[in-house]
């Protein structure tokens, strides 16, 4: 006689608390750093979004504007959700000094996310495990996993269910956690109870308004994409307004600045997930360093990893502008210079803004 399988838990019959509580269970041991139920509904949020389309910020970002109506309602996006399992990973391998944003100039500064592997492949297999062994407990039931993938009020949702509220900044912040995390769903059409909201706790601190280099958080709640350094290093391929390059710095990939700065990381936790450790030096390379990697070098030193997104040109671009701001240097001039051919008419564009920057602190 073979030998007995666990039996399976039909949906229909199983205590939708004690499922919910074993969920959560489940995604605690998988490495999520927390794990709420959603109401599959974010018509709240769309009104917020269509004022920061009415106003522009949402800069060349089109997509924005798109599948309005998925947004707002989940359940046209996967048909027949029910309920939305919001999780969270943590990403800090350190733990950075309160309200302090390091000055290493010469250093190439890469947000603190993307100094190891794509966390949107993590996040997503680990979505999938999870899917898979509900499926063991309950039974067949239909799942989709996402990671900042599809048209979400992913934050929108996570909020509603008290996984944190919206700081000024317009990431999320959870009271025990800080806000160096990252966030995925997992669709499904399961009846499970929702999570409620948490209470909003930034009270009348302002340190991310005041700290942001380009002060791209126009107002509370609201930013400005075409001014943020993140967008612009990233999302963004152009030429960089030359009014913008200097508050720039040396963040060739990103900014932590208004996270940095923000009480509430004064809790934040390290991640248990081996991914985000940093990788090929990402947490510690030299603007120069950076400016001697060729095509390959990029493409080998970011297979698997978020810097892909930019690009090798946009790449450097931005190590340019980091060069053109950093200390006057005899040899960044010479790389520079040495190097200017190798690239295209927008990179060269910032080569020479940064040759003129040097030139200018030459005493």
């Amino acid at each position: 006689m073979a030998a007995a399988s666990s039996p399976l838990i039909p949906t229909q019959t199983d205590d939708p608390v004690a499922l919910k509580a074993w969920i959560k269970a489940e995604a605690l041991a998988l490495g999520f750093a927390d794990c709420v139920i959603a109401k599959p509904d974010a018509q709240a949020e769309l009104a917020r979004l269509e004022e920061y389309l009415k106003r522009g910020y949402q800069a060349d970002m089109h997509f924005l504007g798109e599948n309005l109506e998925k947004r707002a309602n989940p359940a046209l996006l996967v048909p027949g959700t029910k309920s939305i399992i919001c999780v969270r990973m943590d990403y800090l391998v350190e733990t950075p000094k309160p309200r302090h944003v390091p000055d290493a100039p010469n250093q190439g500064i890469i947000a603190r996310y993307a100094r190891g592997r794509d966390y949107h492949k993590t996040m997503r297999g680990r979505l999938k495990t999870l899917s898979q062994r509900i499926r063991e407990r309950v039974g067949e039931f239909e799942s989709r996993p996402f990671a900042d993938s599809a048209p979400i009020f992913e934050k929108s949702l996570a909020e509603n269910a008290g996984m944190g509220w919206t700081g000024k900044h317009t990431l999320l912040i959870h009271k025990k956690s800080g806000s160096f995390f990252v966030l995925g769903e997992l669709f499904t059409s399961l009846d499970l109870p929702f999570d409620q909201p948490t209470s909003k706790h930034c009270g009348s601190c302002s340190a991310c308004l005041d700290i942001c280099p380009t002060q791209a958080i126009v107002e509370p709640y609201m930013l400005d994409a075409s001014k943020c350094i993140a967008y612009l290093t990233i999302e963004y391929k152009g030429i960089i307004p030359e009014n913008l390059r200097r508050p720039i710095g040396n963040r060739i990939f990103g900014c932590d600045d208004c996270q940095l700065i923000c009480p509430w990381n004064s809790f934040a936790k390290l991640t248990p997930i081996e991914d985000f450790q940093p990788r090929h030096g990402l947490d510690r390379l030299t603007l120069l360093d950076f400016w001697q990697w060729d095509e390959a070098t990029f493409l080998s030193h970011t297979e698997g990893s978020p810097l892909r997104r930019t690009g090798y040109q946009s790449f450097m671009r931005n190590v340019a502008i980091g060069l053109g701001n950093a200390p006057f240097n005899l040899d960044i001039i010479k790389q520079l210079q040495a190097k200017r051919e190798q690239h295209d008419e927008i990179v060269q564009v910032h080569i020479d803004w940064a040759l003129e920057q040097q030139q200018l602190k030459q005493v």
